[in-house]
C-alpha cells in the first residue's frame, strides 16, 4: 500500500524526497523493514519529543497547565484471520453503557497550546488515572482531567499557592452533587474541551480510527507518529 502511494501521489513523493524516473521506489519489504526498525529503537517515540522540541524553538512552549485524557482505539475483533483468535494483546473496556475491544492512547495536553506534549499506550482494560503520572511534565500549576482521575491523594500532593485542582467533582455515592460543584464542573468542562482537538485531528483529519497492527508496540509506534504530525497540524 505505502510503495502504491508513493508511485500515485506527488506529494508524498515529495515528502520523502523522492523524483519519480530518477529516484528507486522503496518496495513493500523495504518499507516493512524500516518501520520494525522504527519500532525496536523506539525511534517513533524519539520523532514525537523532536517534533516537540522544534515547536518549543518556535516559542510554542509548554505552559502552566496539563489536560490529561485517554481515547479508546478499537482493534478488530473478528477471528477471521490467520490466527483465527483476536489480538492478545489487546482487551475489552466498558464506557458508558457500550463495550469496547482495543487499546487507548493516553496523553497529556499543553492546556495554553493544545498540543500533545505526553503520550502513553496500554491495553483498553487499564484504567486512565493509572497513567497519570507519566502524562504531566512536572512544572504545571494546573491539572485537568474528568471524574475519571478523581483521587483525594493526587489533589492533597498538587495543593499549594497557586496551584489549580481542575479535576472534575465527583457525586458521594447514593448521593447529589452541590450546586457550587455543578457550577466548578461547568467551568472545568470548557477548559477541559480543548482536550478533544489531538482526538480529532487523529480520529477524523487522519482516519485514525481502528488499530492498524496486532499487538501494542506496532500500534504504539504508529502513535507517537501519528501525535507528531497532529501537534504541527494544529499550529499550522
Amino acid at each position: 500500500m505505502a510503495e502504491e502511494i508513493l508511485y500515485d501521489s506527488d506529494a508524498m513523493r515529495r515528502f520523502a524526497g523522492i523524483e519519480l524516473g530518477d529516484d528507486r521506489i522503496p518496495d513493500e519489504t523495504t518499507i516493512l523493514d524500516f518501520r520494525h526498525l522504527l519500532e525496536k529503537h523506539a525511534l517513533t517515540e524519539k520523532l514525537f519529543a523532536e517534533v516537540n522540541g522544534h515547536l518549543a524553538d518556535h516559542g510554542i512552549t509548554l505552559r502552566s497547565g496539563t489536560l490529561v485524557d485517554a481515547t479508546i482505539i478499537d482493534a478488530p475483533s473478528s477471528t477471521k484471520n490467520e490466527a483465527r483468535a483476536r489480538d492478545p494483546e489487546m482487551s475489552s473496556t466498558k464506557k458508558g453503557n457500550d463495550w469496547y475491544f482495543g487499546m487507548k492512547a493516553h496523553v497529556g495536553v499543553d492546556a495554553d497550546s493544545g498540543i500533545v506534549h505526553s503520550l502513553e499506550t496500554t491495553t483498553a482494560k487499564v484504567h486512565d488515572s493509572q497513567v497519570w503520572d507519566a502524562l504531566l511534565h512536572g512544572e504545571e500549576d494546573a491539572v485537568w482531567a474528568d471524574k475519571g482521575y478523581v483521587s483525594a491523594a493526587r489533589e492533597a500532593a498538587f495543593s499549594g499557592p497557586g496551584k489549580v485542582w481542575g479535576v472534575m467533582r465527583k457525586a458521594p455515592k447514593g448521593g447529589a452533587l452541590h450546586p457550587l460543584d455543578e457550577d466548578i464542573n461547568r467551568i472545568i468542562a470548557m477548559v477541559r474541551a480543548r482536550v478533544e482537538h489531538p482526538f480529532r485531528v487523529l480520529k477524523r483529519q487522519f482516519g485514525y480510527l481502528k488499530t492498524r497492527y496486532r499487538g501494542l508496540a506496532k500500534n504504539r509506534a504508529q502513535l507517537f507518529t501519528l501525535f507528531a504530525l497532529g501537534d504541527l497540524f494544529l499550529v499550522r
